[in-house]
Parts: structure tokens; C-alpha cells; sequence
């Protein structure tokens, strides 16, 4: 972190307001001079749940946009999408937004790639499985390379994060992650909230990518070589 980014500015767009929670942890430890503008609609990320699996409603990717371009006009060096299930926004509004863009969950799919050609995708909310499919294979095609995915959906991990729960909500995850860890290069975590696990995966058989740690560490990059 030797390049001070203090005069440097990052908007967020956020699906669900506790998601700015989430990454507080990486802004403080990674980008701790950016100055940060969080847009959180809840209501995009109901309208996703909402919405038949593997769609997403174009009313969200027009709020998208919008916000992208409140950000623009405050200012900010670089848009940080911090939804997983409609991460296509970020592609839709490129032709509308002069800032440049970045989808959280890109950087980790990228990182996946290179390590290997079986890839581990872990997701506990259905609405996210397609499109981090979708956006692993877009990385894989982007770096002419060839991906074999196996996906795990574990829902009862996030029952138990809504019941209040997280202890068993982190358990049910990291059985899961040393099940598949068996079989895969590596492992991405499709959803911001999974970074709650990161202490816990310190010696795992294979690498396990969060997209708070790989975003917010190319964050970095972008914004330093600005």
C-alpha cells in the first residue's frame, strides 16, 4: 500500500444495505484512505428473490444505472457493483457510464481461472448460482480457457444466517468447502456475505477466493494506477 490513494474516491451500489457492513472490513484494511460513497436499494435484492432463478428484474438494471450516474456526478474514480445475482448491470451500463466499473465478484473469477480448470462455486442463495456461473465462464472465455464448474447450493446455510444463526450457518459452509475442496483447483465464494469465513480458511486443501479480499485488492490496483 505504499501509493496513497487519499485523493481518490470509490462509489459503491449495493442490493442490500447489510452488505455495507460486509465490506467495511476491506475498505478499512485495504483502500483505508479512499473515501467511499455507499447507494444501498434493499429493494433490488428483494425484487431478485422474487424474480424466477436465473432472471433478473429491468427495473433493478435501470436503478443501476441510475445510481452509477449519481455517483459519476459526485465524482467518484471507479463504480464497485456489490451484487452477485444481477452482476450483468455492470455490462449493460458501460455504454452509459463515462466512470469505469467494476463487478466485486470479477477479480475472483479471474483468480479461479488461472489456478486451475475445476473450479468449486459455493452459493447459498439459488438466485446467485446462474449468474456466478455465468460470470465464471465469461472470465474462463476472456482468458481462453476452459472451465469445468461444479456448483454447490447450500440453503440451509443461509436459513440459518436469517434465523440468526451465523455460527451454524459458518459450519454447514466449511463442511461444505472441504467436501468439494476433494475435487476442485479452487473455490470461489459467490456472495459477499460469505467473507465471514475467510479466518476460517487459512489451511485448506485448495485455494478458496472471497470477493471482499480479490475486489477490494483490485480496487487498489485500478485506483493506484489511475
Amino acid at each position: 500500500m505504499s501509493t496513497s490513494l487519499k485523493d481518490k474516491k470509490l462509489g459503491m451500489i449495493h442490493a442490500a444495505a447489510f452488505t455495507t457492513q460486509v465490506v467495511d472490513k476491506f475498505i478499512k484494511e485495504i483502500i483505508p484512505e479512499v473515501t467511499v460513497a455507499h447507494i444501498a436499494d434493499d429493494t433490488i435484492q428483494m425484487a431478485n428473490n422474487e424474480a424466477e432463478i436465473g432472471t433478473c428484474p429491468k427495473v433493478n438494471y435501470a436503478k443501476f444505472v441510475g445510481y452509477a450516474h449519481n455517483l459519476e456526478e459526485f465524482g467518484v474514480n471507479l463504480i464497485m457493483l456489490a451484487c452477485s445475482t444481477f452482476n450483468r448491470a455492470v455490462e449493460f451500463a458501460r455504454p452509459m457510464i463515462n466512470t469505469p466499473m467494476l463487478q466485486i465478484d470479477r477479480p475472483m473469477m479471474e483468480l479461479a481461472v488461472k489456478t486451475g480448470p475445476r473450479v468449486g462455486l459455493v452459493a447459498t442463495l439459488p438466485t446467485t448460482v446462474p449468474s456466478s456461473r455465468r460470470l465464471l465462464e465469461q472470465a474462463a472465455a476472456d482468458a481462453k480457457k476452459e472451465v469445468k464448474i461444479e456448483e454447490s447450493l447450500c440453503s440451509e446455510a443461509f436459513q440459518a444466517l436469517r434465523a440468526g444463526d451465523p455460527n451454524k450457518h459458518n459450519e454447514l459452509l466449511l463442511a461444505e468447502i472441504d467436501r468439494l475442496s476433494k475435487s476442485v483447483d479452487s473455490i470461489v465464494l459467490a456472495q459477499v456475505s460469505m467473507t465471514a469465513l475467510e479466518p476460517y480458511l487459512t489451511n485448506t486443501r485448495v485455494p478458496v477466493f472471497n470477493s471482499g479480499r480479490t475486489g477490494f485488492t483490485r480496487v487498489r490496483e485500478i485506483l493506484s494506477a489511475m
